[in-house]
């Protein structure tokens, strides 16, 4: 990845690769996930030769496609890893973020417009990458990731004051923001793998189910986590006018904060009623299993897949079951 974001303008190379030098990688969960479902979809015994051969590194640059399946399966896993940093950028301009992964936001590193360009280039390797695939049905879906994010963050900026109260309206911008882009890829996966469309849909319902217990555990760290082990702000989406699960919980048992939430809190004082007001409820415990939930039903989704002789590939498969475990129980 490192070599498939380098640039010979200097200045877009130190923007571009600002988030995938060493020390700043952050939790690599997408390529992590994408490249065990592709084992855990494997069938058959693989030596242990076939293992260790798919970690040495690729070094075909980005337009080649790969001949073999596995190659191919990790280009994929670099993708959207480049889309999900390109993210980032974008979305650290749109808020005037300060900190990300425990650095200054790259915008105040480098000003807001190169790191928009900066992630504009991202998404443009990404989608040399893509096409380098030769498969229209994973391009689209991949396609789709983009349109997702897109359309989650106007979602956001534009919600009427009955909408930002929603919790469907609140979930389906979570899925387009978070949860889009590992379920489409995770499916993405199986079918380059040559695996069926059932296989391919429990591959998105693990993605999918993941992406929203992941997120709903982040809405319960911004109430609760560790700002140092965060690398970010607490509070941070109410400071940004963003009502999360905690708060729509939240305002079942307190009417009075929907009148905070639908000003996206801009009046002073606003921000910290509504901290005082989600701590009295239940709405972090209820979030917290509403990430559960999503967490048994990504879990579920790995059970259901086809019988495997291999044992790496149930051995991958727990893995994909652990970290869905650990998405809820995490505290960064």
């Amino acid at each position: 990845m490192r070599r498939a974001v380098t640039s010979d303008i200097p200045a877009l190379s130190t923007a571009s690769e600002y988030f995938f030098k060493l020390g700043a990688e952050g939790k690599r969960v997408r390529p992590t996930v994408l490249m065990l479902m592709a084992s855990a979809m494997t069938n058959g015994v693989m030596t242990s030769a076939a293992q260790g051969g798919w970690r040495e590194t690729d070094h075909a640059p980005a337009h080649q496609a790969p001949a073999d399946v596995r190659r191919r399966q990790q280009r994929l896993a670099e993708i959207a890893e480049m889309i999900h940093v390109a993210s980032l950028l974008h979305d650290d301009v749109l808020d005037n973020a300060a900190t990300r992964r425990g650095l200054r936001a790259l915008n105040l590193e480098v000003g807001n417009k190169l790191a928009i360009l900066a992630g504009d280039f991202l998404l443009a390797r990404a989608s040399v990458t893509l096409a380098s695939l030769r498969n229209t049905e994973v391009i689209e879906l991949l396609s789709r990731v983009l349109e997702h994010l897109v359309a989650g963050e106007v979602m956001q900026m534009t919600a009427k004051p009955e909408s930002l109260s929603s919790m469907d309206h609140y979930v389906k911008k979570t899925y387009y923001k978070t949860a889009s882009l590992i379920a489409n890829s995770s499916k993405a996966i199986a079918l380059l793998g040559g695996h069926g469309e059932e296989s391919a849909q429990l591959a998105y319902d693990y993605g999918k189910n993941l992406g929203l217990a992941f997120q709903f555990q982040d809405d319960v760290l911004d109430f609760i986590g560790s700002e140092s082990l965060l690398g970010k702000p607490t509070l941070g989406d109410l400071k940004e006018g963003i009502a999360t699960a905690p708060v729509l919980f939240a305002v079942q048992e307190f009417p009075e904060l929907s009148d905070l939430v639908e000003r996206r809190f801009k009046h002073s004082g606003d921000v910290q009623r509504a901290h005082e007001l989600v701590k009295s409820s239940q709405g972090i415990a209820r979030t917290q299993e509403l990430a559960r939930e999503h967490c048994d039903l990504a879990i579920a989704a790995i059970d259901r897949l086809p019988a495997s002789e291999s044992k790496y590939a149930m051995h991958c498969r727990r893995a994909l079951k652990e970290l869905a475990k650990r998405a809820v129980e995490r505290s960064k």
